[in-house]
């Protein structure tokens, strides 16, 4: 059963064995793991090209940051089930210190201003996507910052605040406690890094079929074919407002970044870093001094271990949907989980199961139609 919050209660939780400990791994011959889509693609650029980059390894193991999530949650935790599948909590940082002051005065810690539940499949053949509207209402638990400071829990808390009082350790926490699954992994990168490894790349081609203009995030395109760059390519996945359709929520601007992400993993495997040495070098250095991991991610030798399947899954074979919401009748302005469609959700991804259509079906998350403004 889930609460109103779409909080998994411990009864159900228990019923499944999810409770603490372990990795989903088997010991030191454990099987080496995909990872797929990311936020920005970063990681996959990394993983694309991890064959070519022993040359300069410890340039680039310097470049990388970890977070030891384990150690900061503990055995408080749903179980990890050893089915060669695996869920990865991919994040985007809406910061505005250092370099992305230009986005905004920051009036506080970091939030999330992006998030996916990326589950890949046994076999490595198929993903699916969950994004996490930053504006829903959830039950967020209590928490601990780095610092060791206790954070308590708060009931209808949206949920780009976790990330915000408590770090990425809050952040997974609260991920799981709404869905009942453990994150094999984490992800995070901010505005800068995103803009840097577009640049990286030569830019992302797509088309719009009506003109987008939103002075908000500076974004201002024809009808047509573009090749964006990194600013403009941050302004389409962070649009609000200027895209004919939308709500001016985030939910329709989430359309928009599963779109974009689909045509940037195209471009990353058209690219042809790795019969550039050079490119693949400049590449491989913004997203690795772009991304935070965690501690069990964070070397150059666990991407490039993972990349060896990267390459079976496609954009083509990735289910990218919106956690079933409803707009909230207190505040219309934040969303709150659909109970039953949302339990539909996660109880697909926890089983490895495609996520079935019907639980989408009347989702606020699920209409708005800025998807089909850009291809």
């Amino acid at each position: 059963m889930a609460d109103s919050s779409g909080t998994v209660q411990t009864a159900e939780s228990r019923a499944r064995g999810i409770r603490a400990t372990g990795r989903r791994r088997k010991g030191p011959t454990r099987r080496r793991r995909a990872l797929t889509i990311t936020l920005c693609a970063l990681v996959s650029v990394v993983l694309l090209g991890g064959a070519g980059l022993g040359y300069v390894y410890f340039k680039l193991n310097g470049n990388l940051k970890g977070v030891d999530i384990n150690a900061a949650l503990g055995h408080d935790r749903p179980q990890n089930v050893d089915d060669g599948s695996m869920d990865i909590l991919v994040m985007g940082s809406d910061s505005r210190a250092g370099k992305n002051g230009e986005y905004g005065k920051d009036e506080g810690g970091a939030r999330s201003d992006t998030a996916m539940v990326v589950h890949v499949f046994k076999g490595h053949k198929k993903a699916s996507v969950v994004s996490i509207p930053r504006d829903t209402l959830i039950k967020r638990p209590d928490c601990t910052t780095k610092d060791g400071k206790n954070v308590p829990g708060e009931r209808r808390a949206m949920f780009n605040t976790a990330f915000e009082v408590g770090g990425p350790a809050c952040a997974v926490k609260t991920v799981e406690s709404i869905s009942g699954i453990r994150m094999d992994h984490f992800i995070e990168v901010d505005f800068t890094g995103f803009k840097k490894l577009i640049d990286a790349l030569g830019g992302v081609d797509i088309t719009t079929t009506k003109a987008i203009d939103d002075k908000n995030s500076h974004l201002h395109l024809k009808a047509g074919h573009h090749t964006l760059d990194g600013e403009q390519s941050l302004g389409l996945v962070r649009t609000r407002h200027g895209v004919p359709g939308g709500d001016g929520s985030d939910l329709g601007r989430i359309q928009l970044q599963q779109t974009f992400l689909k045509a940037l993993m195209n471009q990353v495997k058209n690219v042809g870093v790795l019969t550039n040495p050079t490119k693949l070098y400049d590449i491989a250095d913004t997203a690795t001094k772009a991304i935070t991991t965690d501690t069990d991610l964070n070397s150059v030798s666990e991407l490039t271990g993972l990349a060896k399947s990267l390459g079976s899954i496609g954009s083509e074979n990735i289910d990218m949907v919106t956690l079933p919401v409803t707009y909230d009748t207190a505040n219309p302005d934040r969303v709150v989980p659909l109970t039953r469609q949302g339990k539909q959700v996660w109880d697909a991804l926890r089983n490895d199961r495609d996520i079935p259509k019907s639980a989408i079906k009347g989702s606020a998350g699920d209409t708005g139609g800025t998807s089909r403004y850009v291809k």
